[in-house]
């Protein structure tokens, strides 16, 4: 017998369903990740990369509130308002969190609580400072270098799922959605074999989080305000690829240094402020050179939100493979 959870939807909730991306999400989902590494291959290149940093950094109260597996408090990671939450925000909301909120949440965690999570428990007026200290510096460390790719495989992932909405509807969208979820007759079920529950969604509808940090898992809140689904989005295993450094190929010949590294650069979409920070180039000057590269058909554009984001193309993936067949890269030096 399979056990699952089910969400049942009525009319008012597909109307109601909904995207949006959590930089905090990513960061509460990258703690269990960093303190667990040798169970998430996948992230090994990132874990390497932040190492030092974190291990530099005092986050006891933070690791102790993510101590349950099972578990994360609402008030740490709270539901995204839109679709493009920036951290600041979402880290406002935290430190703002009422006392009886964070009492009555870290109730969940089971008695006795751990030590390191006292002190805010007792007085969360207080200890909620510290706490966002410890999210901020975390963030500085270990999110904020890679949002930029963490956000341009999201925005790719939203992006599909709306088109798969456009031309299949709700039966497409959320059929592939992860393998441990199907829906049929208007539910939702996630398939894990020791969970046996039913919620309806009774007009709230349901927020749908991708987050690169999630792989492999699939989590579920099933609270009445803001049901939602923090899953893994497609293309996961490439957001670590080139990551480290930007490798300028032969193409550079033909291209100029600056329009191959942007080539490389843009396997994820990207907007012109994205890549201009990564690349440290001026927007004005990445504009210029995105615009050659579109007409050229190497890379392609399309509008989120208020943003423009920038993606190569087929072609300017066979340019690329094709010029460093048989050669090896050299570092780059951007001008």
């Amino acid at each position: 017998m399979v056990w699952v959870i089910e969400l049942l939807f009525e009319p008012g909730d597909l109307a109601r369903l909904r995207f949006a991306r959590s930089p905090m999400q990513e960061l509460v989902s990258s703690v269990r990740v960093a303190d667990h590494a040798e169970r998430v291959r996948m992230h090994q290149p990132w874990v390497r990369s932040v190492r030092g940093g974190v291990s530099a950094l005092r986050l006891e109260l933070l690791r102790a509130v993510l101590g349950d597996p099972r578990y994360v408090p609402e008030f740490l990671a709270p539901a995204p308002d839109r679709m493009d939450t920036r951290f600041g925000d979402e880290l406002a909301r935290v430190r703002s969190t009422p006392g009886e909120v964070v009492r009555a949440q870290l109730d969940l965690l089971g008695r006795p609580l751990p030590e390191a999570l006292l002190p805010l428990y007792e007085d969360p007026e207080r200890h909620l400072g510290r706490l966002a200290a410890e999210i901020q510096a975390y963030w500085q460390v270990a999110i904020e270098p890679v949002w930029s790719r963490l956000a341009g495989l999201l925005d790719a992932e939203i992006g599909h799922r709306a088109d798969q909405l456009t031309s299949g509807g709700i039966v497409r969208l959320l059929g592939n959605l992860h393998p441990e979820l199907e829906y049929a007759e208007d539910a939702l079920r996630v398939l894990w074999p020791t969970w046996q529950s039913r919620s309806r969604l009774e007009g709230a509808g349901l927020l749908l989080v991708p987050c690169v940090f999630a792989w492999p898992s699939l989590l579920v809140d099933t609270s009445p305000e803001c049901p939602a689904l923090i899953y893994s989005p497609r293309g996961v295993g490439q957001v670590w690829e080139g990551a480290a450094r930007v490798a300028v190929p032969p193409v550079a010949d033909l291209l100029g240094r600056s329009r191959a590294a942007l080539l490389v650069k843009l396997d994820l979409p990207l907007s012109t402020t994205q890549v201009a920070r990564d690349l440290g180039l001026s927007a004005a000057s990445v504009s210029e050179h995105l615009s050659v590269l579109r007409r050229s058909g190497l890379v392609t554009s399309r509008r989120s939100g208020r943003q423009v984001l920038y993606q190569r193309t087929a072609l300017g993936t066979d340019l690329l493979g094709a010029a460093t067949t048989g050669r090896d890269d050299r570092a780059a030096t951007i001008r």
